[in-house]
């Protein structure tokens, strides 16, 4: 019987074709507002499709510093409904993080703002 050669395809290959280039981490604190920059891989009927999906929202915790470990968890609220997600920074799918605004705070865990009704008082980061 005649074996049949299965072609493999190599995800990093993949990436390299789209020559997308990851940024240096900015300096990240709780309270600040930022945009994720996360790339999502879509499996459809035509194959794998790659796209570039934006969560912007404020940074309730960042933990393990800058190990090889290190995440942050930012939450948005979406049509009256709070959306968390952890991000970890040194992911190869994080393509940049963009920090938009810094809040005043005093917390380095900010678990509460999730029954919180009043709003934070923030300032525009230079750019």
């Amino acid at each position: 019987m005649a074996e049949k050669k299965v072609k493999k395809v190599d995800h990093e290959d993949k990436l390299a074709k789209k020559k997308i280039e990851k940024e240096p981490l900015p300096e990240l604190k709780p309270g600040m507002t930022v945009k994720v920059h996360q790339l999502i891989t879509e499996l459809g009927p035509k194959g794998e499709k790659q796209r570039i999906q934006v969560f912007e929202g404020i940074i309730l915790a960042h933990q393990h510093g800058l190990e090889s470990g290190a995440t942050i968890t930012v939450r948005k609220i979406s049509e009256g409904i709070g959306v968390e997600k952890i991000f970890p920074l040194h992911s190869p799918n994080v393509i940049k993080i963009e920090p938009v605004k810094q809040a005043r705070v005093r917390k380095a865990k900010l678990y509460y703002l999730r029954d919180y009704g009043k709003r934070l008082k923030e300032k525009q980061l230079a750019k």
